[in-house]
């Protein structure tokens, strides 16, 4: 038969059980609330990354192939997403509400899933991406004469990148009006009125499509660096939104 004493000690340790169960889950409620809010700022960011790069790939022509505007739409859909998700996280956490927190974890999951997919998409694929820079270009150089929009911009990318060209000034003799050998002015090294038909005018002789891959990439490398960072608050956030689903469910007291 059991003392009073020894039951009053079992009973004492499993309250001290439960109440330190019931500070880690409040502890979690916390974090995944704070989480919440970072989600909020990182969705926020998926965006402007988004809109950043395909304003750069407008600039640089290459837009007007469907497959190279895919990943900054992925970035704005995923970014609007986690947008709206964070609402579920942060009220879920706050009022401690099962559904809600579970409706969080399933699609933060889900988006992560879709990250992680978009990457390896992007690895496999990242060969092509020159081929996809190049056919972009020629056929902005092919409407050069027709297109006062794409003569502006293959003029301001030719003067800012120092190069002619998509691989090489001879490249332009396949496209009007330059079968003669001739090229636009802003192959120039100084740009300056009919100078692209002067011989003895100093042109550029790199092609734009290395130049641009170049400088896409160096951009890519700093969104890839942010995106695994995002991806990695996802996982944590996902392991605490789990967490936390289980304190709710088993009944503890996390207020």
């Amino acid at each position: 038969m059991r003392s009073p004493w020894n039951i009053s000690q079992t009973a004492g340790a499993k309250e001290g059980q439960k109440m330190a169960v019931s500070g880690g889950m409040k502890c979690v409620k916390y974090l995944v609330f704070i989480f919440n809010f970072l989600f909020w700022i990182a969705g926020i960011a998926l965006i402007g990354l988004g809109i950043y790069v395909q304003v750069a790939l407008n600039k640089t022509i290459v837009i007007q192939n469907a497959s190279s505007s895919g990943a900054p739409i992925v970035l704005i859909i995923v970014g609007a997403v986690i947008f709206v998700v964070s609402f579920f996280g942060c009220c879920g956490a706050w009022k401690e509400n099962y559904c809600m927190v579970t409706t969080f974890a399933v699609i933060l999951t889900l988006i992560f899933l879709v990250e992680v997919a978009a990457a390896i998409a992007g690895y496999i694929f990242k060969d092509k991406f020159k081929a996809v820079i190049d056919e972009g270009f020629r056929k902005s150089m092919a409407d050069y004469s027709s297109n006062n929009d794409t003569r502006l911009a293959l003029d301001t990318i030719q003067q800012d990148f120092k190069c002619c060209g998509a691989n090489a000034t001879t490249d332009w003799k396949n496209y009007k009006p330059f079968e003669n050998g001739s090229l636009p002015d802003s192959c120039c090294v100084t740009e300056k009125p009919h100078c692209g038909t002067e011989p003895t005018s100093a042109k550029f002789t790199d092609g734009c499509v290395a130049g641009i891959k170049a400088w896409l990439e160096k951009n890519l490398k700093v969104i890839a660096g942010v995106a695994i960072g995002i991806a990695a608050f996802e996982l944590l956030g996902i392991i605490f939104a789990c967490c936390l689903m289980k304190g709710i469910r088993s009944g503890y007291e996390v207020m």
